[in-house]
């Protein structure tokens, strides 16, 4: 049952999303700096209508840790399918000859990068994968948009399917969510995964938690 506390989260949420998206629109490029570091490179996929500006907060506190941030500027708002995200961020690790990758990833994000490490990492350049909020099965509300880049969320799409069956990759992956996310009724919870619960409600406002830090950093430094 959604108390009214958890629905004022809700509604917070959503106003965290869209001053996150007016301010991605004013926000600069990222500096030369993003790609310095000695540790591990890391990746950032976003979800769907959001720029890689969505995961900056991770990827400020990355990157002063001494990770070299990478970023697919060319997927811009994420409306490709998954399919042509994955072999399109794909393609940039190869360019870039990245090896010991950690994908961080947000929503369809994650689908994205499961997608690589299942069917396009032929190199293994990823090593793990931290997940925040990723629908991993799909989420019901799917159902009843007709928005295309929206639909392919639906537990019935193919792409879904085919990556929720597959098992294997899962125990490189950290999925870290929202005990109640009101975009994902269902959860994030994949099996054979670290899977991490966060007390917060909401799905974007998770990306500037310090809760969220912590648990990102511990997942990348456990190789987990």
């Amino acid at each position: 049952m959604i108390t009214a506390r958890d629905a004022g989260a809700a509604v917070a949420d959503r106003l965290y999303q869209i001053r996150a998206q007016v301010d991605n629109v004013v926000r600069r490029t990222p500096s030369v700096r993003y790609d310095r570091g000695e540790l591990a490179p890391v990746l950032l996929l976003p979800g769907v209508y959001e720029t890689w500006q969505f995961l900056r907060p991770v990827a400020d506190r990355l990157n002063a840790l001494g990770h070299p941030i990478h970023t697919v500027r060319e997927l811009g708002y994420n409306r490709l399918s998954i399919v042509d995200s994955a072999e399109l961020a794909q393609r940039y690790l190869d360019q870039k000859q990245l090896t010991g990758v950690a994908v961080v990833a947000h929503s369809k994000g994650g689908l994205i990068a499961k997608r690589m490490m299942v069917m396009d990492d032929r190199a293994g350049r990823i090593d793990r994968l931290i997940t925040i909020n990723t629908p991993f099965g799909g989420s019901p509300l799917a159902y009843w948009t007709l928005v295309r880049s929206l639909r392919a969320f639906s537990p019935r799409d193919k792409t879904v399917m085919t990556l929720s069956a597959n098992l294997a990759a899962n125990a490189r992956i950290t999925s870290i969510y929202s005990r109640l996310d009101p975009l994902i009724p269902g959860g994030s919870k994949l099996e054979g995964a670290t899977n991490v619960c966060l007390s917060m409600v909401g799905h974007f406002r998770p990306l500037a938690a310090p809760a969220l830090f912590a648990e990102v950093e511990r997942a990348i430094a456990s190789g987990r």
